[in-house]
C-alpha cells in the first residue's frame, strides 16, 4: 500500500510518501516539503502569529493534494514541539483542521522519543542489545534508552538546535561569551536528566537520528547520503569538540561550504554541535552511530502493525508461502521413503495470512474550497 506522513517539524513541514507492507521495508515513493521554521513565527507570548498559520495551512493543503494526485491510501499528519508549546498551539490545530479537514496529531515529548526509538530498534534489530537513542530537534532534544521494540524510557527537554540558536546565539559570528554561556546552560539541562538514563544501565549502542547528527557526521568525514543508507557512519566525539570550536567562528554563509550544510540548518549548526558534545560527555560515549530511520519511519512502521492487527492488509506477496521440499516429493513418489526427519521439510514457517481483505479507501480529491473528508 502506498502511506503518506505529514510531518509538522519545528524547521521543515514534509510530505513522505512510501510503498509499503507488512514484513517488507518501506521504500520512499515521492517527497514533497519545504522549509518552515515555525519558531521565528512566534510574537513576544508564544503564540504563532498569523504569517506562521497561513504558511502552515498553505503547505498541509498542498501535501493533501500531492498525497491525493499519487493515489495514497492512507495518511498520518503529526505536529512535535512548535506546535506543542507555542500557546495557542491548540487554537492552531483547531484552524488547521477547520480550513483543510486534516487532524494534525500532536506528539508529545516522550511519545515522539518512544517511536523514534522503535525505528532504531527495527533498523538495529534485537542483536544491537541495549540502544540509547539521542535525536535532535529544531524545538526539542528527544532521548529514550531500552531493551525491548519500546523504551523503557523516554524524555524530551528543551534543547533544540533552532531554539537555542534563537535565544542564545544572537551575533554571526557568536561571540565567545554566548557559546560559553551556552555551552553551561545545556549541560545543567541535560545533568539532570541524564542521571535518570544511568540508573537504567548501559547501552551497546548510541544512535543518532536526526539531520542535525547527520549534519555533524558528514562534516567529520562520513560517506555522503548518495552512498546509500547501509554505509555505516559514526560521529566520535573527539570530532565533535574539534568541529564545534571551528563552527563557533565561522559566519552562517561560510558554513554552507561545509559538506552536507543546507541553507535551513547552517545558522543552527552550532547549538547542534554543542548539544551532541555536551550528551556524548555526559553519556560517557565516544561515539554514536547515524541511524538512517527515525521518528516517520518509526510512524510508518506502527501504523503497519496496526492494519495487520485489525486485517485491513495483507503483508508483502513473499511472506507466509511454502516452498516445498523437492526431495520429498520425490522421495513420495519412489514408496514414500523417509527423509532424514521425519518432520516437514520446509523453506518457510507458513504464517497464517488474512485472506480478501478490503484495502483502506483512497485518500479523496481535494474539493473547490477545501478537501472532501
Amino acid at each position: 500500500m502506498r502511506l503518506g506522513v505529514l510531518d509538522i517539524g519545528s524547521n521543515t513541514v514534509h510530505l513522505l510518501l512510501v510503498d509499503a507492507h507488512p514484513g517488507a521495508r518501506p521504500v520512499a515513493f515521492a517527497s514533497h516539503k519545504r522549509p518552515l521554521s515555525l519558531v521565528q513565527y512566534l510574537d513576544g507570548d508564544g503564540n504563532i502569529n498569523d504569517d506562521g498559520q497561513n504558511e502552515l495551512i498553505e503547505f498541509v493543503l498542498e501535501a493533501w493534494e500531492f498525497a491525493a494526485r499519487h493515489k495514497a491510501e492512507d495518511l498520518l499528519a503529526f505536529c512535535t514541539s512548535a506546535i506543542r508549546e507555542a500557546t495557542n498551539g491548540a487554537e492552531v490545530l483547531a484552524r488547521v483542521k477547520h480550513e483543510t479537514t486534516v487532524t494534525l496529531q500532536e506528539l508529545t515529548g516522550s511519545e515522539e522519543a518512544s517511536m523514534t526509538f522503535f525505528a532504531v530498534r527495527r533498523w538495529y534489530g534485537w542483536g544491537a542489545g541495549p540502544i540509547l537513542d539521542l535525536d535532535i530537534g529544531g524545538g526539542s532534544f528527544e532521548m529514550a534508552y531500552g531493551t525491548d521494540e519500546l523504551p523503557e524510557f523516554a524524555t524530551s527537554v528543551p534543547l533544540g538546535a533552532s531554539r537555542l540558536t534563537r535565544d542564545w546565539l544572537h551575533d554571526d559570528p557568536p561571540s565567545a561569551k554566548s557559546v560559553k554561556e551556552l555551552r553551561r546552560y545545556i549541560r545543567s539541562t541535560l545533568k539532570p536528566v541524564v542521571r535518570n538514563f544511568h540508573e537504567l544501565g548501559r547501552a551497546n549502542l548510541v544512535a543518532g537520528t536526526s539531520k542535525t547528527f547527520r549534519s555533524l557526521a558528514r562534516i567529520a568525514g562520513a560517506a555522503p547520503s548518495g552512498a546509500g543508507p547501509y554505509v555505516k557512519r559514526e560521529l566520535h566525539a573527539a570530532d565533535l569538540g574539534l568541529w564545534a570550536q571551528r563552527i563557533s567562528a565561522m559566519k552562517v554563509e561560510d558554513r554552507l561550504y561545509l559538506p552536507g550544510v543546507s541553507d535551513a540548518r547552517a545558522r543552527q549548526l552550532l547549538a547542534g554541535a554543542l548539544v551532541a558534545e555536551a550528551a556524548l560527555e555526559l553519556f560517557e560515549f565516544p561515539k554514536m552511530e547515524i541511524c538512517p530511520w527515525a521518528l516517520r519511519e518509526g510512524l510508518i512502521l506502527r501504523r503497519l502493525d496496526q492494519l495487520v492487527f485489525e486485517e485491513a492488509v495483507d503483508p508483502a506477496p513473499h511472506v507466509g508461502k511454502r516452498k516445498k521440499d523437492k526431495s520429498k516429493k520425490k522421495a513420495g513418489k519412489e514408496g514414500d521413503k523417509k527423509t532424514d526427519s521425519d518432520e516437514p521439510q520446509t523453506t518457510f514457517e507458513e504464517f497464517p495470512v488474512p485472506v480478501n481483505n478490503p484495502a483502506p479507501a483512497p485518500i479523496p480529491a481535494p474539493m473547490a474550497g477545501g478537501l472532501a473528508s
